[in-house]
């Protein structure tokens, strides 16, 4: 079973929002997947650099 996701709005700079609706549409991903993505690598890389 997948899990559950929840809606949040947030608020990005134009630029930001340009750069990764490209990135994600190289990557055939809607924008949401492909931030849900890139958030889920960088607190892997967060923990992992983080445990003793």
């Amino acid at each position: 079973m997948k899990p559950l996701k929840q809606k949040i709005s947030i608020t990005l700079d134009e630029d930001i929002i340009e750069k990764v609706r490209n990135l994600a549409e190289d990557c055939d991903r809607s924008v949401s997947q492909y931030i849900n993505l890139v958030l889920k690598e960088h607190i892997k890389q967060l923990t992992e650099h983080n445990t003793p």
